[in-house]
């Protein structure tokens, strides 16, 4: 879990990675409720394994990969 504590808010730096995919996107440091709550009206996603599994970032992801 090395490089993932300090991406996490304090209450989150300890727990196990399953824990984290579940646990709300504004648990992930510099993302606000509000943040969160935009996140879900617009995606539906709620959870920071929503985020990450999301079709729109990861093709917008793979297009950057790609580019560079």
């Amino acid at each position: 879990m090395a490089g993932f504590k300090d991406k996490f808010d304090k209450a989150f730096e300890d727990k196990p990675i399953d824990e984290l995919a579940g646990a709300p996107v504004d648990a992930l440091q510099g993302l606000s409720p509000r943040h969160a709550e935009l996140l879900k009206e617009t995606f539906n996603i709620t959870t920071v394994k929503d985020l990450g599994t999301n079709k729109y970032f990861l093709w917008a992801q793979a297009v950057a990969k790609l580019a560079e």
